[in-house]
């Protein structure tokens, strides 16, 4: 990984003001798609602002504070509320009551985070990696990307105008831009988009006028402890049975994730600090959010989208977005605010954001010489890539089944996650060079932005 050619900043010594400015940037990156998901499922934005920002300085607390990651609310559980939903009104409950059932089931599935770490510390990240090859992550990272570029494109659909002036000022602030602009071009599309829409009467803001200035951003009745003495025992434990299987995609995420990041920041974090201790960090952090009503976190992509295209590499502004989050969870009068900003202008940003993603993922492939002509690789990421979009995008958007009277849904990614591995693991030719100490090979394992 090298990145000689590139200008890689320390946020100090770009002095307190950019420093500042550039947490806030990361803060808009990743805003967007941690808000979406609670207004998905019906969970509290403040209270899903208030353990992002927790669960990210958690994770730098454990990583020695080397990794530049945030983590944001996952899309990958969206299923898994909605199945728990469905289960619970049929019983009778309405949608608000299946939340603390959906939030068991996550803090669940974020202690299988745990037994991963265990392993990777027991017996190294080397021979967990072996199972993580370019083949299965290259592809899996490709369809990450792709798999979120419907949504950006929706949000656009509301109003092209506004979506194309945060897509200009993005690409006029990083490719002409110079010094302070070249550096925060996502704030400045975010803003410039924003400014648009609200001079053209594309804005509602009667929301903004309600909300309060000051409020607590925990509601009880959404906590996993609000089910104390009267929970219904089956629920629970079908919530338990549904949810859990998808940390495999969302473990798969994260190792993309990281691997990413070591790749555009130019260390390899699998190796040090470790696989086990980010691992430790995304679990624990997902465990604990659950349980408090907030949804399953994850590393997030956009932020490190962010990473790529200003090269501040510092953990510390990260670690600002996560302080600005967890200040402005206090406050439902900006919650309003930001929630008020115009779906085009998420989807502007989003399309280049998530296109770097899928880059990411591209480049991956290209960057470790996989060898297409070898028919298992043609065979795996052909599979990969056709499960995720086929499923994804078929009349279900899922796949069923029946186990024991209670129905699972597995996504496109988590089945076509679950497919690379196995058939990686099965196939012959597999290139088991992670276990032989390979740390270049290793810490490209999913790409080098």
């Amino acid at each position: 990984m090298d990145n000689n050619n590139s200008a890689i900043y320390d946020a100090r010594q770009l002095g307190t003001p950019k420093m500042l400015v550039l947490g806030l940037q990361h803060m808009f990156a990743m805003f967007g798609a941690t808000v979406l998901v609670p207004i998905l499922t019906g969970l509290s934005v403040s209270t899903t602002l208030l353990f992002a920002g927790i669960s990210t300085l958690f994770m730098h607390f454990v990583t020695g504070r080397r990794v530049p990651v945030f983590l944001g609310s996952s899309f990958a559980f969206l299923g898994g509320y909605a199945a728990v939903k469905e289960m619970a009104v049929a019983q009778g409950m309405t949608p608000e009551q299946s939340l603390p059932y959906a939030g068991v089931g996550i803090a669940c599935a974020g202690l299988l985070y745990l037994i991963l770490a265990l392993i990777c510390k027991a017996v190294g990240a080397s021979r967990v990696m072996r199972f993580f090859p370019p083949i299965v992550t290259g592809p899996i990272i490709i369809c990450v990307g792709l798999h979120l570029a419907p949504s950006a494109i929706d949000n656009c659909n509301s109003n092209w105008w506004i979506a194309l002036v945060a897509i200009a000022v993005v690409i006029i602030c990083n490719i002409w831009g110079k010094g302070m602009i070249k550096i925060i071009p996502i704030l400045l599309g975010v803003l410039a988009s924003y400014l648009a829409a609200a001079v053209t009467g594309n804005v509602d803001f009667s929301g903004v006028k309600d909300a309060a200035w000051l409020g607590l951003p925990i509601i009880k009745e959404n906590t996993v402890f609000s089910l104390f003495g009267g929970a219904d025992g089956g629920l629970v434990i079908s919530a338990i049975i549904t949810i859990v299987p998808l940390a495999v995609a969302t473990m798969m995420e994260h190792v993309g994730d990281i691997s990413a990041i070591s790749g555009t920041v130019g260390k390899d974090f699998i190796e040090d600090p470790g696989l086990h201790r980010t691992l430790i960090g995304d679990g624990v952090g997902t465990t604990i959010a659950a349980l408090f009503g907030a949804p399953a976190n994850t590393t997030y992509g956009e932020n490190t989208g962010v990473l790529a295209l200003t090269k501040v590499f510092d953990p510390l502004v990260i670690e600002l977005a996560a302080c600005y989050a967890i200040l402005l969870s206090f406050c439902p009068k900006f919650a309003a605010v930001i929630t008020a900003m115009p779906a085009a202008t998420i989807g502007g940003v989003s399309i280049i954001l998530y296109g770097m993603i899928a880059a990411i993922g591209v480049r991956n492939v290209v960057e470790n010489q996989v060898d297409f002509q070898q028919s298992r690789n043609i065979i795996i990421a052909a599979l990969i890539l056709c499960l995720t979009i086929g499923i994804e995008y078929s009349a279900a958007g899922n796949i069923s089944f029946n186990i024991g009277g209670m129905s699972l849904s597995l996504s496109g990614l988590a089945v076509a996650s679950i497919t690379g591995l196995v058939l990686n693991a099965v196939l012959p030719g597999r290139d088991d060079s992670f276990a032989q100490g390979k740390n270049e090979k290793l810490s490209g394992s999913l790409g080098k932005y």
